[in-house]
């Protein structure tokens, strides 16, 4: 069996990874915080970490022709090279200050700032590429824990982006994010046999749920869609709240 995980363990996983893949697919964001503080209900999430970023991959192997025209390069470039510093300390940083540890913070941070933007508060000024750098060292250094997306979500959330520039630049970052992280994943042993193998069968889900969440995201409007991104941020920092406190 997969990881050693029981047919009632995969059966519930099957469930979640189909529910975060139509968030991702509507929003572009906040699949693996999803389905990684939900494994962590019922079993180890660490060697599932390497799965999720490979489905992330194949999610955005879907999503490729509709979001192309969308993605703004130069912020990504700025996110990537910021994370790019970042992730090589990233999982010593981690070891130190325990993942437990590191998930209260950066979820305590998120919080507090998905309450800020609930008022209705934006960031009007330009920001130079250098503070997209900036924000993409901390991403890197959160993804160590499976949670890189949370602080560039919600620092694109609080400017006046347009919601299919932001969903498009999400996906193509993290999917950066996700091709930077895992040789590094593999070179400490946690990309296994068992990795390829669940990604395959999980396949078929990510493809429905993309599908559905993509559906959804043509009929939204652009303020529901900020509103959704922010409750979203909110829900997700409460969860990883949640864990590290437990």
């Amino acid at each position: 069996m997969l990881f050693d995980l029981s047919l009632w363990q995969i059966s519930v996983l099957s469930i979640a990874l189909l529910g975060a893949a139509y968030v991702r697919g509507y929003s572009g964001f906040g699949f693996s915080a999803i389905f990684i503080a939900f494994a962590a209900l019922i079993t180890n999430p660490l060697p599932l970490i390497p799965v999720v970023f490979t489905c992330e991959i194949l999610m955005t192997a879907l999503q490729a022709r509709g979001i192309r025209n969308h993605v703004d390069w130069r912020r990504v470039g700025a996110l990537l090279l910021g994370a790019a510093v970042a992730l090589p300390f990233a999982i010593g940083v981690i070891l130190s200050v325990g993942d437990q540890t590191a998930r209260l913070i950066v979820s305590g941070i998120v919080f507090t700032m998905s309450l800020v933007l609930l008022s209705g508060w934006t960031i009007n000024r330009r920001i130079p590429l250098a503070g997209f750098t900036g924000v993409g060292v901390i991403s890197g250094m959160c993804n160590a824990a499976g949670i890189g997306g949370l602080p560039v979500a919600a620092f694109l959330t609080a400017q006046p982006i347009a919601a299919a520039t932001f969903r498009a630049t999400m996906i193509v970052y993290l999917t950066g994010l996700d091709l930077i992280t895992l040789p590094l994943m593999w070179h400490g042993g946690l990309v296994t046999q068992d990795t390829i193998i669940a990604a395959g069968f999980a396949f078929p889900l990510l493809a429905l749920g993309v599908w559905l969440g993509g559906r959804q995201f043509l009929a939204t409007t652009p303020k529901t869609f900020r509103k959704f991104a922010v409750m979203l941020l909110l829900t997700l920092a409460s969860l990883g709240l949640f864990r590290a406190l437990i």
